[in-house]
């Protein structure tokens, strides 16, 4: 295994290590409690690049006073390095990827789960609570992706990019072009352009893991099967019957996690715990370290809620 400090001074420290799950080569993050009372697994969005939530996941730790374990896992093969040699992933893959960790890494543990994703993570969180429901004991979606927002001009752009292998493996070399400048110019450039509100940890999250051609490979392969999978119909039923082990947040303006799919859910399965952010934060609210800590603050005050409600 393979650790690196990410943590700056002054804050409680997260390690970033690589972990073999499936027997693929997984990035992880986590902090872990001498005495937790649970366990937080993070699933990220797509791009899942474990680095992008360091600011959150520190941050979730310090605002439950360190009395909970934090693990945040990547996507298989949306790494730095490319260690499954060009292998494309799809959105069933991750998720088997992802009960995987569950069912081997995380089995001896005592602390009950807790499962928080973000975007499609927050789909991918919920098969696995589908799946694990005895080892989970509560859920939260961050800007859910759940289906397919027709009214999105960004999603239709995306989906005929990612379903076409040529314009693929266009675009990705010619962001892995990139990825071969010196690091400061690749940094100034993402700096001054796509990254001019985002923290230095995203800024280097996106230089170190984005700029290589297998992860974009990745990324657009993950969001054409995800485009497949999010036109067939949630599980209402589910739902309806872990609504109380259940909570969503969602966005003002988010074409990913749109308000009309918080009104679906408040019909289909009433009880669910629904919040809508106001702030200002963007979907990529990892981004930024005020959006970090915000969500960071939303997500502590629930699991506070589940600790005081179990004692």
């Amino acid at each position: 295994m393979d650790h690196e400090n990410l943590l700056p001074s002054g804050r409680s420290l997260a390690n970033f290590r690589l972990c073999s799950v499936s027997g693929y080569t997984t990035e992880l993050l986590d902090i872990h409690a001498e005495e937790p009372k649970l366990h937080v697994l993070f699933i990220p969005g797509n791009p899942g690049v474990v680095s992008f939530y360091k600011d959150f996941v520190e941050s979730l730790y310090e605002l439950l006073g360190g009395s909970v374990s934090v693990t945040a896992i990547g996507h298989v093969s949306h790494t730095k390095k490319n260690w499954e040699h060009g292998r494309l992933f799809s959105l069933q893959d991750q998720i088997d990827h992802k009960m995987d960790f569950i069912q081997h890494e995380l089995k001896n543990i005592d602390a009950p789960i807790l499962l928080v994703g973000h975007s499609i993570g927050a789909y991918i969180s919920m098969e696995m609570f589908r799946r694990s429901p005895e080892k989970v004991i509560y859920y939260v979606g961050l800007y859910p992706f759940l289906a397919l927002n027709s009214e999105s001009r960004k999603q239709t752009t995306i989906g005929k990019i990612s379903a076409s292998p040529i314009l693929c493996a266009a675009l990705s070399s010619i962001v892995a072009f990139l990825g071969l400048l010196p690091r400061w110019a690749s940094g100034f450039i993402v700096s001054n352009s796509l990254g001019k509100s985002w923290s230095s940890t995203a800024v280097e999250a996106l230089c170190s893991h984005l700029l290589k051609y297998h992860t974009i490979r990745n990324v657009l392969y993950m969001a054409m099967t995800e485009f497949t999978r999010l036109s067939e119909p949630l599980d209402w039923v589910f739902m309806r019957e872990k609504r109380s082990q259940i909570a969503f947040l969602f966005g003002i303006d988010d074409h990913w996690g749109p308000l009309q799919m918080l009104e679906e859910i408040s019909k289909q399965a009433p009880d669910v715990a629904l919040s809508i952010e106001r702030e200002g934060h963007s979907h990529a609210f990892c981004c930024t370290e005020v959006g970090s800590l915000w969500v960071a603050q939303h997500v502590a005050n629930l699991i506070k809620n589940q600790i005081s409600s179990a004692d």
